[in-house]
Formats: structure tokens, C-alpha cells, sequence
């Protein structure tokens, strides 16, 4: 399943995408996601288009570095090892971040979907996703 959040709250796919030339200059990325290969992965992809992306193997470490309000978007794994994305955004959120989040799981179901669109998700992704459909999300946070 693949949600992004299109104009007065419609949800939808909307073919938006990145071009390396116009993608912001001072774009970070915040990646926090449980799996090694798959952090490597998406640091290469954002690459691609110009982004700066920072990756993290847990929300512990990410809350530890201090560096979330650094970002211009967060994409965050719901299914964490301890805190898990959503709560991860939840927390952020009250100290006051209004950072944009993208939540990715590989565990889908309608109950974790309406968790993540409650808490304001801009996107919601289903693992494997293609690098067209992060290219779709990610532009539609930083357009």
C-alpha cells in the first residue's frame, strides 16, 4: 500500500518525483530504520537526487544524537526494536518538531495504517517500495 497525502487531505498516489537539479540544496533526510543494508540502500538512493541523508538503527539513537530538528523530512520504520516510528514521531512532536514524517513498515495492516495517518503522516509506504515511489513522497514533503 502506498498513501501520500495529496491537497486538502486526499489521499492518493501523486506522481510529483525529484529532479536532481531542482531538489534542495540544504535537503536532509533523517532514515531510521532497524536494518543495516536497508539504511545503506536509501542513503544511496537519496543520493541520487541530492539528498542529504542521515541514517539511524533505532529512535533511541536518533533521540541520543540530537539531531532530529536538523531535518527536512523524517522517514521512519513503524516496527523498531524499542521505541517503534510512530512513537518516535509522537515524541518529537511534542517538543515541538513540525518536521514532515514519511512512516515505511513491511508489516502492513488497517489498524497500523490508521495509527500512522492519526499521527500526521505525509506518506505511508509498503516495503519493498520502488525508488519512484520515494522519489514521489520525498518530492511531495519538500516541494
Amino acid at each position: 500500500m502506498i498513501w501520500i497525502k495529496g491537497p486538502a487531505n486526499i489521499s492518493g498516489t501523486h506522481h510529483i518525483g525529484l529532479d536532481p537539479d531542482v531538489a534542495p540544496k540544504s535537503a536532509i533526510v533523517i532514515v531510521v530504520d532497524d536494518n543495516a543494508s536497508f539504511l545503506k540502500g536509501m542513503a544511496r538512493l537519496l543520493a541520487l537526487d541530492g539528498i542529504d541523508a542521515r541514517t539511524f538503527g533505532s529512535a533511541e539513537a536518533l533521540i541520543e544524537s540530537g539531531t532530529a530538528q536538523t531535518a527536512s523530512c523524517l522517514l521512519l520504520d513503524i516496527h523498531l526494536g524499542g521505541i517503534s516510528g510512530i512513537e518516535l514521531y509522537r515524541r518529537l512532536s511534542a517538543s515541538g518538531s513540525k518536521c514532515p514524517v514519511i512512516f515505511m513498515t513491511a508489516s502492513d495492516d488497517v489498524t497500523t495504517h490508521h495509527e500512522a495517518v492519526d499521527a500526521g503522516c505525509v506518506a505511508y509506504l509498503r516495503k519493498p517500495f520502488s525508488r519512484q515511489t520515494l522519489r514521489d513522497a520525498v518530492g511531495k514533503v519538500l516541494a
